[in-house]
């Protein structure tokens, strides 16, 4: 059905005057100055509202409730205020959904703000454009902008109200047609505004819609910001409820008038402050600010995937996070609201389930006994493209006026400061700026303070680019001891280094500048740390064999429970053997990575699974766990710890390597924050490595450390006894499983020297490997054996051997066992073939367990004895992921 509307006269007055159009600051499109003469604006003509239609436009037979009460406007807690963003109202369907929420509202009275539909502010600024350039096509874009709001409004209506609203809108269409300039009046929002309450009045609720130019007066201060005129704004609202009275009013968002009745904008967020403008004026019981968001975040969600909704913020909160960038309101939405205690609601039109957030007066949530229920930082914000500027020198110490000259340079550029730090001792000044306007900044300041940096009475003006800036936002983080510690220790943790902080005495926010690349990765780890969200470690899986991919088997079983107890995230990003490697940008599936390998995996590249592993700064946490004996592999542990990833292997290769390469690893591990964790290397999943370092931390002084270090050769010996032949109790040893594919590996010896050096140098001992000797228990002729094989079939030839020492220390009533010995006291250490007499701990050992024994100045008498499995896949792996675990716990998770 076609509709076509009447010419009449439109039903505003225009008089033009000479001038230049900016468009707002918020705007995404360059300010220009129009070709067109400036159209100031009359106070339009006050509608027949009771007919729903202008008076001036052509009759209509509109029914007209004659019962409509006129006269003095309420103010109070019987109004509440609804404000619907252009993504609300941006179909049929969803100003449906707009005017069921209003009708839903019990409140006695309601006022409702609208904004343009959805992407419609955009269209007619494309109109400008066009018509600026001499681009007619203008004209059929105008005719889009005509069918948008003609399709919605006979979705949504019919009869005299569609003709009403048709009518009007042609008319606007027709002008807009001749004046493109007027389109700086709003007629999205008067569109918007009308279609509204005609939906509303169609079910039968008194509805009336405002065009707030005829209300609110503003002042405009610069280009991007107006002052209400609270007076004057509540005179005309005063006057035009007394001609226009109802309990449901829809107002227009967005405009205003001057005082000489020119039509403006509230500027960015122009709704939201209409809305909060009306609220103070109205003296309303609160705000509902409807978006497309359940409330407001204690983190940006995209960068936080565990950031969580805040059910309530101050108003000095959500003022503190929105000006460092989080998408809360603007400051000034909260101004007229905070004198009246108005509550601020942001809720998600598409959930209306969510309840949203509430900002208010106080924030804190408590419980019964008065404890607070909430995280001292209610949320974290980001602001990116930042550069410090440090101006520094020792002539600035003491000198008034210094502050006020360099800042009165950064105003004449017309730069905006972020944020300032300066040195109690007064030598230099930091303050960031936008990256765009650093380069104007430096060179106004060098050449104002020119001869001062000649005379060296200023040092430098130094420009660090690449910067953001991270700040922790909270009102009760100023009476909690212990917030900026918290801060600080969890970006240490996550080794971010710290450039610039900032803060204020009333502790609302501690800020902090960064590396921009390091940003998301600082503001994972402060959220986490605060609100402990899951300790989420990124970790790349360096050999999948016997003990690797065990370990996976095992962080699958445990995942779901570690993530829903104590809150850990163990995201397995890469799996990597010598020839193939598995990447995945957000978690392997570990029930088929084998599956998924064969199929999907690529060339192994060791470097490039490092850059994947630790490249995804959307996790502030990254392990490398080295399951393999590689000595090439341990040689990047120290390259791994200085570019922050944690490290944790049973790999005994770089701590029984070479003494200088071992020393300079150590040193970096004490320097840096980065975790390296080697439990593993000497007992498998006993705790022998923590055992030793704690008594050393508690004072004790280690004189002896005795053990049985090998499951292999534990087993072997505990089981080489009456007439049992050597070489059968190897063979037995093989077939279980306990030694290496070459048994030559075990009964050499090598492995457990490794295993001494380890525990002489962790005893503080500068010990080589080569300066510990070693009993071989391979005889010489079978050493250069093809195989391992022909080795076991050779080993009968020298079983008499072994018979008769193994005969020697029964008749003495003792027994053999093969064992590593660090004496500190001698500062030496050896690998050798003893005997125990039958009562002592080594030899009352079974099947493969280790036994280790600490001799110390404290247990001088009575050895400090761990005994346990220390040899198989099950416990090697069980205790990588003990250590797994144990990182977790130093950066953040519970313990």
């Amino acid at each position: 059905m076609a509709f076509s509307a009447p010419v009449s006269p439109s039903p505003y007055s225009y008089k033009c005057n000479s001038g230049a159009f900016t468009r707002d600051a918020s705007s995404n499109r360059k300010a220009k100055v129009s070709p067109f003469s400036f159209l100031s604006f009359q106070r339009p003509p006050i509608y027949n509202f009771t007919s729903h239609v202008p008076s001036s436009y052509p009759s209509a037979d509109v029914s007209v409730d004659e019962s409509l009460e006129r006269g003095q406007l309420p103010k109070g807690h019987t109004w509440s205020i609804h404000k619907f963003g252009g993504t609300c109202v941006g179909n049929s369907q969803r100003i449906g959904n707009v005017a069921e929420i209003v009708i839903k509202d019990d409140s006695e009275r309601k006022l409702v703000v609208v904004s343009a539909m959805s992407k419609v502010t955009d269209m007619m600024y494309d109109l400008v454009d066009k018509a600026q350039s001499r681009d007619d096509s203008y004209v059929s874009a105008l005719e889009t902008v005509l069918e948008k709001h003609k399709s919605t409004a006979i979705d949504l209506l019919d009869g005299d109200e569609l003709a009403s609203f048709l009518s009007r809108l042609h008319y606007d269409i027709n002008n807009l047609k001749a004046m493109l300039r007027a389109i700086y009046i709003g007629h999205g929002e008067l569109w918007s505004a009308h279609m509204l309450s005609s939906v509303i009045r169609k079910s039968g609720v008194d509805c009336t819609w405002m065009d707030t130019r005829s209300v609110l007066i503003v002042n405009p201060v610069s280009s991007t910001q107006v002052d209400p005129d609270y007076l004057e704004s509540e005179k005309g609202l005063e006057k035009w409820f007394s001609e226009n009275s109802s309990k449901t009013i829809v107002a227009t968002g967005f405009i205003a008038s001057t005082p000489q009745n020119i039509p403006t904008t509230l500027k960015r967020d122009g709704s939201d402050f209409s809305a909060a403008i009306m609220a103070a004026l109205l003296r309303a019981r609160q705000i509902t600010i409807w978006t497309d968001v359940d409330g407001v975040y204690s983190a940006d969600p995209r960068k936080v995937s565990e950031a969580v909704i805040l059910k309530t913020l101050s108003y000095q909160e959500a003022w503190e996070m929105s000006y460092f960038g989080a998408n809360v309101l603007h400051p000034r939405t909260m101004i007229p609201v905070m004198q009246y205690d108005i509550p601020i609601v942001i809720r998600n039109i598409f959930n209306l389930s969510a309840p949203g957030t509430i900002i208010c007066r106080h924030s804190v949530i408590e419980n019964e006994d008065g404890q607070s229920l909430e995280s001292p930082v209610k949320g974290f914000a980001t602001i990116d493209n930042l550069a410090l500027v440090n101006v520094e020198g020792t002539g600035m110490a003491g000198v008034p006026g210094t502050a006020s000259a360099i800042f009165g340079v950064v105003k004449d550029v017309r730069a905006n400061v972020i944020m300032i730090s300066q040195a109690s001792s007064e030598h230099s000044v930091c303050f960031a700026v936008p990256e765009k306007e650093v380069k104007a900044v430096a060179d106004a300041l060098e050449a104002r303070f020119q001869q001062a940096l000649g005379a060296g009475r200023l040092s430098q003006v130094a420009i660090i680019p690449n910067c953001s800036i991270l700040a922790a936002v909270g009102q009760k983080m100023a009476s909690t001891a212990g917030v900026s510690a918290t801060l600080f220790s969890a970006l240490a943790k996550a080794n971010i280094n710290v450039r610039a902080i900032a803060q204020g005495c009333s502790e609302y926010n501690i800020t902090v500048v960064v590396k921009r690349e390091e940003c998301v990765k600082a503001l994972r780890a402060v959220h986490s740390r605060f609100y402990l969200s899951r300790t989420t470690i990124a970790m790349g899986i360096i050999g999948p064999g016997l003990i690797g991919s065990t370990l996976l088997d095992q962080l699958r079983d445990q995942a779901a429970v570690l993530k829903e107890k104590f809150n850990i995230d163990l995201r397995v990003m890469g799996i990597t053997g010598s020839r193939t490697m598995l990447l995945n940008e957000t978690s392997i599936d570990l029930s088929r990575w084998k599956e998924v390998q064969k199929d999907k995996g690529e060339k192994a590249d060791l470097r490039k699974f490092v850059q994947h592993v630790h490249g995804n700064h959307f996790i502030p946490n990254t392990v490398l766990v080295d399951c393999t004996a590689d000595s090439e592999v341990a040689s990047h542990y120290y390259d791994w710890l200085r570019q922050g990833i944690h490290v944790i292997t049973p790999n005994k290769k770089a701590n029984s390597g070479p003494l200088e390469q071992y020393l300079k690893l150590r040193a970096l591990q004490r320097q840096s924050y980065a975790h390296y964790f080697y439990e593993t290397t000497v007992g498998a999943g006993l705790p022998v490595i923590t055992t030793l370092q704690s008594v050393l931390e508690t004072g004790d002084k280690i004189l002896r450390v005795e053990g049985i270090f090998s499951g292999t050769l534990s087993f072997i010996f505990n089981n080489f006894i009456g007439a049992r032949a050597f070489s059968d109790v190897v063979r037995e040893a093989k077939e279980a499983g306990y030694t290496e594919p070459d048994p030559r590996d075990d009964l050499s010896g090598a492995d457990v020297a490794r295993k001494v050096i380890i525990l002489a140098r962790e005893s503080g001992l500068k010990l080589e490997l080569s300066d510990i000797p070693v009993e071989n228990l391979v005889p010489g002729p079978l050493r250069a054996s093809a195989s391992g094989e022909e080795f076991l079939q050779q080993l009968p030839q020298f079983d008499q051997l072994m018979a008769e020492k193994q005969q020697d220390a029964s008749e003495a009533g003792e027994v053999l066992r093969y064992v590593g010995v660090v004496d500190v006291v001698n500062q030496s250490g050896a690998v050798e073939l003893r005997w125990y007499k039958k009562d002592h701990p080594f030899a009352q050992l079974s099947g493969s367990d280790n036994i280790i024994a600490f001799t110390t100045e404290r247990y001088a008498k009575q050895p400090l004895i761990v005994r346990g499995p220390g040899a198989g896949a099950e416990v090697t792996a069980g205790g990588v992921f003990s250590d797994i675990l144990r990182l977790a716990s130093y950066l953040g998770a519970p313990s």
